[in-house]
């Protein structure tokens, strides 16, 4: 079983979605005439204009803007952000980076569009908001198959299989650098995970808006302080990315023996597992989110993939590469926690347990809410609470067991449920394409009176 899942994720994962999901981020950027590149500046100036860490409380009508915003990228930055970037590094090469900063610049695009789209067919389950792709998918589609295959996924990807990955590896991490027992880290974080997820989009949205800034600062200045420190390792380290693009084996004189097929692969993958951008789990985010236009989310979920992408993992690959731990052959999180070791001394383990219980943390609570979005969806709120109760105990055990075959499934469920999301991009970009019209139209309405008055 573990054998034939592997196979089936190998190809979905390393070769079909990464065409799917890179093509359909092409064709929005064309579509939709660059609005990562026309549009950012709005997002920029929506996000960082509105940035607070003690908002208005979310309700039945939804969460503010930037409280969207704070629980898509809890989200987003995860385990990912830490060891993502060191295995695409330690598998292709340091020109992984620049492919993963290219499906990225295209993903800005695709999440713009879902992002659109999970407001305009948000919907009310008990008065209550809510939103997502099961939602689009039915309402804009039509299609009641698709919407069920994608909720019935993600609820299995992310809600059960994916919160024990994120549990797990905070255990591990706490073992580590602490001797701490990983079950005893695991009980803690059921607890924790059980207060907040009782208090439903009130809390997860009081609790993101404080969380996400305050471990995006945290690992922002630790990863400076060391890239800093390798000041003069900087400008090689860019070059080593750049060059080892489109030559592997020169970039690094033939200490990872990639080939530029390798440095796409790992590079897009990792890109796009860790952004989320076209997986359709953020959309659950942005739909609950209070604006006056859905153009004005889209905008917001562009910021998210460029914190998540183009600040978190590309600090991450600079900290590996101006430290010279590639030269160690580590992967992974062993990879990031010799960078840091490297760059902060002793302390950089600690630094990278702290950060790790911060990422896959706020990832937890990301994930659970993406999921109860769809419980709603297929049950109601009746089937809240044995939903609840069966991801505190998943969380329990993420800890405790590590079973390969519940990572491969989840991985397995990922992929799966990405596939009904891109119909749906597709089918509904005319959708897109008119709201983006529409919105900017009334932009041009308004930026001309002002003159006027003036």
């Amino acid at each position: 079983m573990l054998d034939l899942v592997k196979s089936i994720n190998s190809v979905l994962w390393g070769y079909v979605l990464i065409f799917l999901l890179c093509g359909t981020g092409l064709y929005y950027t064309v579509l939709l005439r660059g609005v990562q590149i026309r549009r950012f500046k709005d997002g920029w100036n929506r996000v960082f204009g509105n940035i607070t860490l003690k908002g208005e409380k979310a309700g039945k009508e939804g969460m503010t803007s930037f409280q969207a915003l704070a629980t898509a990228i809890a989200a987003q930055v995860g385990t990912g952000n830490l060891a993502g970037a060191a295995t695409a590094i330690a598998s292709g090469g340091p020109g992984a980076i620049f492919w993963m900063w290219l499906s990225a610049f295209f993903g800005m695009s695709t999440l713009f569009s879902e992002a659109v789209l999970a407001q305009i067919y948000k919907d009310k389950v008990d008065d209550e908001v809510t939103g997502g792709p099961a939602y689009y998918i039915k309402k804009g589609l039509g299609s009641n198959f698709l919407a069920y295959l994608f909720s019935i996924s993600i609820i299995l990807a992310l809600g059960f299989m994916g919160n024990m990955v994120q549990s797990n590896s905070i255990g591990a991490a706490f073992s580590n650098s602490f001797g701490i027992k990983p079950i005893y880290v695991g009980i803690v974080l059921a607890i924790i995970g059980g207060f907040i997820f009782i208090g439903g989009i009130k809390r997860i949205a009081s609790i993101t808006e404080k969380i996400v800034p305050i471990m995006a600062v945290f690992y922002i200045v630790g990863s400076l302080i060391v890239v800093i420190s390798n000041i003069d390792s900087f400008i090689p380290a860019l070059k080593m990315i750049i060059y080892g693009a489109f030559n592997p084996k020169a970039a690094t004189g033939g200490i990872i023996g990639a080939t530029v097929k390798e440095a796409v692969r790992y590079g897009v993958a990792r890109g796009l597992f860790s952004n989320e951008a076209g997986m359709g789990s953020t959309p659950h985010a942005h739909a609950v989110a209070k604006v006056k236009h859905p153009v004005e989310q889209g905008v917001v979920g562009i910021i998210s993939v460029f914190i998540d992408t183009f600040v978190i993992l590309t600090l991450t690959a600079l900290v590996i590469l101006t430290t010279g731990s590639i030269e160690t052959k580590y992967t992974g999180i062993k990879l990031t926690q010799e960078a840091f070791i490297r760059g902060l001394g002793s302390f950089g383990g600690t630094f990278v347990a702290i950060a790790l219980l911060f990422f896959a943390f706020s990832t937890i609570i990301g994930w659970y809410f993406f999921g109860e979005a769809n419980v709603k969806f297929l049950f109601g709120k009746k089937g809240l609470l044995p939903y609840r109760i069966l991801v505190v105990i998943f969380i329990a055990l993420g800890t405790a067991l590590e079973v390969p075959l519940v990572w491969e499934l989840a991985d397995l469920f990922n992929g799966i449920m990405v596939i009904p999301n891109l119909i749906a991009l597709l089918g509904l970009s005319s959708l897109v394409v008119k709201s983006l019209k529409e919105y900017e139209h009334n932009i041009t309405i308004v930026d001309d009176k002002k003159y006027l008055d003036n």
